[in-house]
């Protein structure tokens, strides 16, 4: 969840959009001086969402795929009905947010490749395979679109490898060779990222019931504390890479430590559970809030008063309050529909 609220921060910054770019004063955005992390590198939410969705693939899904047990008719159902029905509401709602704009104000609202061909794209959850010409309609959906190929990677390289280190250490070497060799793409990366989550999975599995715990979780535990600090000074080095390389070398340790079995009240993991379905739903209805208010604002001839704390506490919170609203009337139950509809009924479906 805290990847999410780096990334509505990050775009907190689309209401300075002027109908043809994004003009803003950083340090004068509402509570720049508690949220400047956010503010300034918000962005890099993407590839911690990567990292997550690489540790929960390989704790879930990786003997099973590996052993052939899974497949890939479930595994395709698994995810559709975990990402299509919102990410489809979603885009038909900004077409007609985007129509709107464009029909009273003259232009598109941030994203502007809102064509046929675009709509095509985004249907087909391919918004950003290299065939696009820029971000269109609900444009952070585009995150979503790449790790849909690297689901495919993770399932092909387990089903042919039959263990899960050889694709995990190929995959990482894959993106940080082309990125070096200036040819990373956002598939490379995602490919990186994810498969640097998986080996925190490989971690949990070995380590976490082994004598040996002893010394890796300690050592993981001091590379976690120091990681955020080295990240900062990574951000601010010449080389553009720094960040990244520090990103996906921490990422095994800072899952492998936060995703150790923790000890709390039931209601208390309820209300991390209720977090957690969040995630998803603010992601990809942000966007389209942002559109609405920012319509609402120029339509009425008034100014975005986005340097007001009160615009960001109603946006942020919005975002939340849809996401729960979403998940609990539409999500969930869509989820359960597909499933329950599209696996047979002799293999009981993940959650995940």
């Amino acid at each position: 969840m805290l990847a999410a609220f780096a990334v509505l921060v990050w775009h907190y910054q689309h209401f300075a959009f002027d109908g043809v770019s994004i003009v803003v004063q950083r340090d004068a955005q509402p509570f720049y001086g508690l949220l400047h992390p956010f503010y300034d590198y918000g962005w890099y939410g993407v590839q911690v969402f990567w990292s997550i969705s690489g540790f929960i693939f390989f704790r879930r899904y990786g003997e099973s795929v590996a052993a052939g047990t899974v497949s890939a008719w479930r595994f395709f159902v698994l995810r559709f009905s975990r990402l299509y029905p919102l990410h489809l509401v979603t885009l038909l709602l900004v077409a007609l947010l985007q129509y709107v704009h464009i029909t009273q104000l003259g232009h598109y609202f941030v994203y502007r490749h809102n064509d046929v061909y675009h709509f095509l794209l985004q249907l087909f959850l391919a918004s950003h395979w290299g065939l696009q010409d820029g971000y269109s309609f609900n444009g952070p959906i585009w995150s979503i679109s790449v790790e849909v190929l690297v689901y495919l990677v993770f399932y092909v390289s387990l089903l042919l490898c039959k263990r899960a280190l050889p694709p995990i250490l190929t995959g990482v070497a894959l993106a940080i060779g082309l990125r070096e060799a200036g040819l990373e793409n956002a598939v490379t990366d995602c490919i990186g990222f994810f498969f640097a989550g998986g080996m925190g999975a490989l971690l949990m599995k070995n380590f976490s019931a082994n004598p040996a715990a002893g010394i890796v979780r300690p050592l993981a535990w001091a590379i976690t504390i120091a990681a955020p600090v080295l990240a900062v000074l990574f951000a601010r080095a010449p080389s553009a890479n720094a960040v990244i390389y520090s990103m996906t070398a921490y990422a095994p340790f800072v899952l492998y430590c936060f995703a150790q079995p923790l000890r709390m009240r039931q209601d208390i993991g309820k209300l991390v559970e209720v977090a957690g379905n969040l995630t998803y739903g603010s992601y990809l209805l942000h966007f389209p809030l942002q559109l609405a208010i920012a319509w609402y604002f120029k339509s009425s001839g008034m100014t975005i008063p986005m340097y007001d704390g009160s615009l960001f506490v109603f946006y942020i919170g919005m975002s939340f309050g849809a996401a729960f609203i979403g998940y609990r009337l539409f999500e969930a139950p869509a989820q359960a529909f597909l499933r329950r509809n599209l696996i047979p009924q002799t293999a009981r479906p993940s959650r995940v």
